[in-house]
């Protein structure tokens, strides 16, 4: 959500073992090596289970979230951007989607009607979280100018059938990027929302009235998402050097109850910051383990585990390849599986997603498990799209895949 000179970036890293990429899915290139990153050995189970290219008058399909219903099904709402516009604020409407076999095969699209998108420049950037009292909350991000930008949330007591009334969760006129899969709901019941504010410098309606280093903000509710208020504390990116900040921030609870935080910044590296209070009070920014360009970073918990799933872009070896567009720096797609904040506790990194004959370009993951797998929503522009950000790719993993490359107990 941020104009094309801070491109977005997002890498997945997963851990694995040795071996070399073989094959993706239909038309991807096999074994082709060379890239920094590509020592890591894909996934033999993985594959993808949905290919939502751009089109006439759909110009983007991007940025998504997961939940699953009380009967299994599996809920996909994402970004269908309508007409030949693909920029972050052109005009777009929420798609449903519906899987009825975990994620295998996906229904055709439903567009979920979002109150006000009319007088709104866009409507994106979905969250799908399951509330305290059972209800399904739709959080999404109304951009009325580039003075405004507000999560909204809606819920749904009908597993999706019909949705409430919004509730704007930032109460003040600000421009609060929040990406996609973003929102958490901790153990203690408490609902985490983390933004980047980017201030203004001056009133006029445009890209270039904002500053685009971003202040890493939380957004807390402890009634279930009925009222809002802004945490104690912001942060920012202590260097005068930086022209990123702490963008597209996002938060994991840890096995102890530890919130880690992590945005993405111009510094080579996921910058990292932890609460012990909820979500009210951080620690220092630091960088973190995670090489990455300017580019998300996705994590998550597994179910009933102390191990986390960890999806970014690392950083390529500029000096010996050009930057292909449309991938740009976010490619490929790796992820990892470790336990805690150090190199020590994360298992070798596996490769998710490349294709260096189309040149796509990742990010934005949505990470959902299932009994059995997990679904990666993701960007996956390549030549044909003419835009890294223009086609949504699912993407299913067996989780027993994971097993051989959790990391090594000291």
């Amino acid at each position: 959500m941020h104009p094309s000179f801070f491109p977005r970036s997002l890498v997945l890293t997963f851990t694995l073992a040795a071996g070399v990429l073989t094959a993706l899915t239909p038309g991807h290139a096999a074994g082709v090596t060379g890239l920094a990153g590509t020592t890591a050995p894909a996934l033999p189970t993985s594959r993808s289970v949905l290919e939502l290219p751009p089109s006439k008058g759909n110009a983007r399909n991007s940025e998504g979230s997961f939940v699953t219903l009380k009967d299994g099904r599996i809920l996909f709402v994402y970004s269908h951007f309508v007409g030949d516009d693909n920029d972050d604020h052109a005009k777009a409407v929420l798609a449903t989607r519906i899987s009825s076999d975990e994620g295998e095969t996906w229904s055709g699209d439903t567009v979920l009607a979002t109150p006000n998108e009319d007088k709104a420049m866009n409507v994106m950037s979905v969250s799908l979280l399951r509330l305290g009292n059972g209800d399904i909350g739709l959080f999404y991000c109304l951009r009325y100018s580039w003075h405004d930008l507000r999560m909204q949330l809606r819920r749904s007591s009908d597993e999706g059938r019909t949705w409430s009334a919004p509730v704007s969760c930032m109460h003040a006129s600000e421009y609060y990027v929040v990406n996609n899969d973003r929102v958490i709901r901790l153990s203690s019941g408490r609902l985490l929302i983390p933004a980047a504010l980017h201030r203004k410098f001056n009133d006029e309606n445009v890209p270039s009235s904002l500053d685009w280093r971003g202040i890493a903000s939380f957004f807390l509710s402890d009634d279930d998402g009925r009222t809002w208020r802004e945490a104690a504390q912001a942060l920012t990116l202590a260097s005068p050097h930086t022209r990123a900040g702490l963008q597209e921030p996002g938060v994991v609870e840890m096995a102890n109850g530890v919130l880690w935080g992590y945005a993405r910044t111009d510094m080579g590296r996921q910058y990292e910051f932890f609460s012990q209070d909820g979500g009210n009070t951080w620690s220092v920014p630091q960088p973190s383990r995670f090489s990455s360009p300017v580019s998300p970073l996705s994590m998550k918990r597994l179910p009933g585990s102390d191990h986390l799933l960890a999806i970014w872009n690392p950083i390529p070896n500029y000096q010996t390849r050009p930057l292909e567009k449309p991938s740009g720096d976010r490619t490929p797609l790796i992820g990892a599986i470790g336990t805690g904040t150090t190199d020590a506790t994360w298992g070798a990194n596996f490769l998710v997603d490349r294709n260096d004959v189309d040149h796509e370009g990742y990010c934005y993951t949505a990470i959902h498990f299932t009994a059995k797998s997990v679904l990666l929503a993701y960007c996956a522009g390549g030549k044909a799209d003419d835009h890294r950000l223009n086609r949504l790719r699912i993407r299913k993993i067996d989780l027993a895949a994971f097993t051989a490359f959790a990391p090594k107990a000291k």
